[in-house]
């Protein structure tokens, strides 16, 4: 049976004590197969110890790990890293520098007939024909990345587990880099989990994204379901920029704040009462007038594709990004208003 398309990777109960601290505590997880699991979190809250569990570096302490149609681990039972189809990718790549490209990747391939073959197959898929014999040092950063990757799926894991694998490389070249190499996994039907603390790698790239905070998974969802609706002021937080204004809830869905009256989205955490109303800033919309909360720009900042904008209103500063063509200038008087519908707290 083709594991890569037929189980899903099911995470039930899963806890890790270093010492006295507990570093997972209760983790619960079903990732689809040939599916993309981001874990998106800040440094600290468990993500790398997570996927050291699900390769089987570090034995659980509660909990059960399955995939592939098998149990791979519980606290009593382990099967060992090489026999669980996986390829792992870490945050520096560890190459072999006295080996060539074609040696790395052969590394890890068993001496069966068509290994050859199998290296050309891998250099191809992920954009390396022709660098073979090329050492690691003669390599830029994200060649040498994507040779990490080819050696990963030499063998033809069921699972990818990429940890930060693109840190050292700047943001821009991080980003395409992440999703030149999810497109060449989704290619080849392999499951993968991601780890990552950049919320726009983590939405471009993922069809789940977990999101982790002190050993704890706070929403898991689609990716625009956790950005529109975090399902706690803490995701708010994780996930992007986000702007909290004090406000009251309705009964019928709205809510009014500073910015005047908003639509809450049917799951919103809080329907009636006080509340810290979530609004990403691009919603929030400038017009020169019409109907909305009068404001004034105090502060301005040009960055490019982009303008930083303070806006002033009568109870309230907020700091704004807007399109640098569109962004109204330093003084100018206008109307704010909000577009979409909101997420509200109660204990934001």
């Amino acid at each position: 049976m083709d594991i890569k398309t037929a189980h899903p990777m099911i995470l039930s109960g899963i806890h890790k004590y270093f010492g006295r601290t507990e570093v997972l505590a209760g983790i619960d997880l079903s990732i689809p197969a040939g599916s993309v699991l981001a874990l998106l979190g800040p440094s600290g809250c468990g993500k790398t110890t997570l996927l050291r569990l699900i390769a089987g570096f570090d034995p659980l302490d509660e909990g059960q790990i399955a995939f592939g149609g098998r149990t791979m681990a519980t606290a009593r039972t382990c099967v060992p890293p090489e026999q669980r189809a996986i390829g792992y990718v870490p945050q520096e790549g560890t190459l072999f520098p006295h080996l060539t490209v074609e040696g790395n990747i052969r590394f890890g391939l068993t001496r069966r007939s068509g290994r050859h073959e199998r290296v050309k197959e891998v250099l191809a898929l992920t954009g390396l024909s022709g660098l073979g014999q090329r050492f690691p040092h003669e390599l830029s950063g994200g060649q040498q990345q994507r040779v990490a990757l080819a050696r990963a799926l030499a063998p033809g894991p069921s699972l990818v587990l990429l940890d930060e694998p693109f840190n050292a490389l700047d943001l821009d070249l991080r980003r395409s880099m992440c999703e030149e190499v999810i497109r060449v996994l989704r290619q080849t039907g392999t499951m993968t989990v991601l780890v990552t603390h950049d919320p726009g790698e983590a939405f471009a790239v993922s069809d789940q994204l977990a999101v982790m905070q002190s050993g704890r998974i706070m929403q898991c969802a689609r990716p625009e379901d956790v950005y529109w609706q975090p399902a706690s002021a803490a995701v708010a937080r994780l996930t992007g920029a986000a702007l909290f204004v004090s406000g009251q809830c309705r009964s019928d869905g709205t809510a009014y704040c500073a910015l005047g009256d908003v639509h809450l989205h049917a799951g919103s955490p809080c329907q009636a009462g006080a509340a810290q109303i979530v609004v990403r800033p691009e919603q929030v919309q400038w017009t020169e007038s019409g109907s909305g909360v009068a404001a004034r720009v105090s502060y301005r900042s040009f960055r490019g594709d982009h303008t930083l904008i303070g806006v002033d209103l009568k109870d309230l500063c907020l700091d704004l990004r807007m399109p640098s063509l569109t962004a109204p200038a330093l003084g100018a008087q206008g109307c704010l208003r909000v577009l979409g519908k909101c997420m509200a707290y109660a204990d934001a």
